[in-house]
């Protein structure tokens, strides 16, 4: 046998060799608890080591040393891990082994020594082994002693040699074992009686090519409960089933034969059937198997008399060419008429039932390629209760329900099929059927109308589903439902499905889901939702708020409630997306919006009240649209409209002074003093606003008459403001303030600062009480406002000069601006 047909074929025992060390495994049925301390485990496998290292841990417990060029093993070697629980060899190349080699070892439980090139053992006693494996190796004759024997914790053995006789296994007929494992590289001679000698739960046989597959499968019947055997090809000797009949089995032990990697012809394993179907096996199970051939039996002649068995399974088939037709092969299996039957992974495109009733409560044809046909005659299993159909090619779910309702059905899978269902069909099940797979087909929402009445478990799982009917039937029993990859848009409703109580809605096109499940599924207690393209928008809110109530029931939370739009929280997850109550609650948005508007309205009248804000924003209107004014004109042309020297701005209660005092003083004989008055000069077709502007525009300088009287008169503040402002005069002494009366200052409104202002800084000229002083008094102000104003006019026409440029010169010759005023 070759190197890498070995290794696949000693799985059972040897697969720890290829992997590092766990703390816990299970091979074939039997299991190995490790060291639990990972520090004490030394991984020297697959490092082309020839000697075992000297470097040792002397705390390792664990020790592989597989996969590598070993040649020889010294008790030196080991000496200094004492501790060592765990020898792992296999898979070198070592021809001669000690057993003594680990007599510092007395705690080694597990010792691997499979697929060398052993054929020297020298055996010594190791009380506490309790897994040897010897197997895969070059010994002539099986290596045990009486030192084997001795061993009374050994529960795997893994044995080889090129001749079994009965005198070699009567050396541990006293030890009670788990699993033998017999890997034989070659078998030259087998004494018949040899395996019923040994006691094991467990035997598994390895074949080499041409070995003796019948006699070994007599013995290996009254050997064990289990028997496995593997490499059954058509080079193995095989005699005629006649030389068989008369072949009793009274210390038969077998209940459950698995034979593994099977190639041979379908005559072969006719005969095999036909042996087995006469001894006490109940199960017989085949996996990896090649048929074909051309056939000379007769297929009705198999005996399905007297037998015990109860399961048959079938599995990894594949069909060579065959000269006789399939359905003679169907009927072979299906006229067992035994318990459970499984014929998976065969391609199989049909299959044929005996027109009788048969007993099969249990039927696997998974993996297949069955259509339709198979339900279009009728066929007869009242006492079905599982049916796995899954991976086949069926496509109508009412010719499924048609075939079931004549049947026990508890258990039914037909997913990974093609099954569509269309209203206008009529679906009968059975009253029995409890669960059902229907998952990875191409049904929409019609199926609701196709389901069982007491369907308990339903898996719709992978289908075209949109959204869940109102108008169906009531499932009041069921309690588990699978949604997942379908193309729901919201949570279903549970009012068809009182008593559910798992959901699973998984990688639907569920974007914000509503409440009302939650109003209307009570029962549910766990909820698969993740996977979902969640909006994460207001809508969501109260589905994030909602997690935090429901005790753990929606399952993968966190991790799979992931948000998918809007872009920028893309990738975040749901409970780490803030959505305030503010944004999202309309009649919220909307109180606290009126809130803000009455404050704000409050605020505008307490602020109108106290400090005449309408006067404020007057004045800013008429300021705004003098500034817009003043823009459009340059200053010259302001400058050159100048027609007064003076405008005069007073309250009409000191009209007598300004009248019988000021203007007489100021005015000349000649009339060289213009004076500018609201009553001589003012257009009664504009508002007095525009009539104020253009006064001060047209003015050279302008006069206050400050008293108590023009401080409570709104339109002289108007004025004052107005003329305050610099935009029509470029210095900074054309404001004259006369105070005709002391003002104090706390009398001065707040709403009038720049007066207040001029009055702190003291800018004005204080009307003498004392008569003698008037005369100094009108000489100053006259002096103030003493200007030519033709002479002013006609230096503004001068305003600007171009540049003279002389090209003959290549010189520029540029004239003096004269500023205006």
């Amino acid at each position: 046998m070759s190197h890498t047909r070995s290794i696949s074929i000693f799985r059972s025992v040897s697969i720890f060799c290829s992997i590092s060390l766990l703390c816990s495994m299970s091979v074939h049925g039997w299991a190995l608890k490790l060291p639990e301390e990972r520090e004490s485990t030394t991984n020297c496998s697959n490092m082309s080591l020839r000697r075992v290292p000297a470097d040792l841990t002397p705390t390792t417990t664990t020790l592989d040393l597989s996969y590598n060029l070993l040649l020889q093993l010294q008790s030196s070697d080991f000496r200094s891990v004492s501790k060592l629980k765990v020898l792992i060899l296999c898979h070198n190349r070592i021809q001669k082994l000690d057993i003594k080699t680990f007599e510092f070892n007395q705690e080694l439980k597990y010792l691997d020594v499979s697929n060398n090139r052993l054929n020297t053992l020298t055996w010594y006693s190791l009380a506490g082994l309790k897994h040897l494996d010897l197997s895969f190796n070059d010994f002539d004759t099986v290596p045990i002693s009486e030192e084997t024997g001795s061993m009374s914790h050994l529960e795997t053995l893994g044995l080889s040699g090129a001749k079994i006789q009965k005198s070699d296994f009567q050396k541990i007929a006293n030890l009670h074992l788990n699993i033998i494992f017999l890997g034989l590289r070659t078998i030259s001679h087998y004494e018949e009686g040899s395996l019923p000698i040994l006691n094991a739960t467990k035997l598994h046989i390895v074949l080499p090519t041409n070995a003796n597959f019948w006699v070994l499968l007599r013995d290996g019947i009254k050997t064990s409960k289990i028997l496995e055997m593997t490499n059954i090809d058509g080079k193995s000797q095989f005699a005629n089933y006649e030389t068989q009949q008369n072949f009793t089995l009274e210390n038969s032990k077998t209940s459950m034969l698995l034979l593994n990697k099977v190639d041979l012809l379908w005559d072969d394993l006719f005969f095999i059937f036909q042996f087995v179907w006469h001894t006490s096996v109940e199960c017989f199970q085949i996996q990896h198997v090649t048929f074909g051939g051309k056939v000379y039996l007769n297929h009705n002649s198999f005996d399905y008399s007297n037998t015990v068995m109860r399961t048959i399974k079938l599995e990894h088939v594949h069909f060579r060419i065959f000269y006789i037709t399939q359905e003679s092969v169907y009927l072979l299996f299906t006229k067992m008429d035994i318990e459970n039957l499984t014929i998976s992974d065969a391609q199989m495109p049909h299959m044929r039932f005996p027109i009788y009733p048969t007993r099969f409560q249990y039927l696997n044809f998974a993996n297949n390629i069955l259509t339709d046909d198979l339900f279009k005659k009728p066929i007869q299993l009242p006492h079905l209760k599982t049916f796995i159909l899954k991976g086949n090619k069926l496509e109508t779910l009412s010719l499924v329900s048609s075939f079931a309702n004549n049947t026990s059905l508890k258990h039914l899978d037909l997913s990974q099929n093609l099954l569509r269902h269309e209203n206008n069909e009529n679906c009968f099940w059975p009253e029995t059927l409890m669960a059902m797979n229907l998952s990875s087909n191409k049904l929409a929402d019609s199926v609701f109308r196709c389901l069982p009445r007491n369907i308990q478990i339903l898996d719709l799982n992978n289908n075209k589903i949109k959204t869940v009917p109102k108008g169906i039937i009531h499932l009041k029993s069921l309690q588990e439902l699978n949604l997942a990859h379908n193309f729901l848009t919201d949570f279903p409703e549970c009012s068809h499905f009182r008593r559910l109580s798992i959901l699973n809605i998984e990688m639907n096109l569920i974007l914000s889901p509503t409440l009302d499940f939650f109003q209307s599924c009570r029962e549910v207690r766990t909820l698969h939702a993740g996977r979902n393209p969640f909006r994460c928008t207001c809508e969501l809110r109260d589905f994030i708020q909602l997690e935090k109530n429901l005790e753990g029931m929606m399952i993968g939370w966190s991790e799979s409630y992931i948000c998918e739009y809007p872009s920028n929280l893309k990738g975040t997850r749901l409970k780490d997306v803030y959505l305030p109550e503010l944004s999202c609650n309309t009649a919220l948005l909307i109180v606290t919006i009126v809130i803000i508007m009455l404050v704000l309205a409050m605020a505008v009248a307490f602020c109108c009240r106290h400090f005449d804000l309408p006067w404020y924003l007057r004045m800013l209107v008429q300021w705004t649209q003098t500034w817009r004014r003043v823009r459009k004109i340059t200053r010259e042309q302001l400058k050159r409209n100048v027609q007064f020297h003076v405008f005069i701005s007073y309250n009409e209660h000191d009209s007598a002074w300004v009248k019988h005092e000021l203007i007489p003083n100021l005015e000349k004989e000649d009339g060289s003093v213009l004076i500018c008055l609201h009553e001589g000069n003012f257009d009664l077709g504009k508002s007095v606003t525009e009539n104020i502007l253009k006064c001060i525009e047209k003015s050279y300088k302008s006069i206050f008459v400050l008293s108590p009287n023009f401080v409570q008169s709104e339109w002289c503040h108007y004025e004052l403001y107005f003329t305050h402002q610099n935009l029509l005069h470029e210095t900074s002494d054309y404001i004259i303030l006369i105070l005709l009366e002391p003002i104090p200052l706390y009398c001065i409104p707040t709403r009038y600062p720049k007066l207040k202002a001029l009055m702190e800084k003291k800018a004005y000229r204080e009307w003498p009480k004392d008569r003698r002083k008037c005369g100094l008094f009108w000489a100053n102000l006259r002096a103030s406002i003493n200007v030519n104003l033709l002479d002013t006019r006609e230096m503004c026409e001068l305003q600007t000069f171009t540049e003279v440029n002389e090209e003959s010169r290549g010189s520029t010759i540029s004239l003096i601006k004269t500023d205006c005023l």
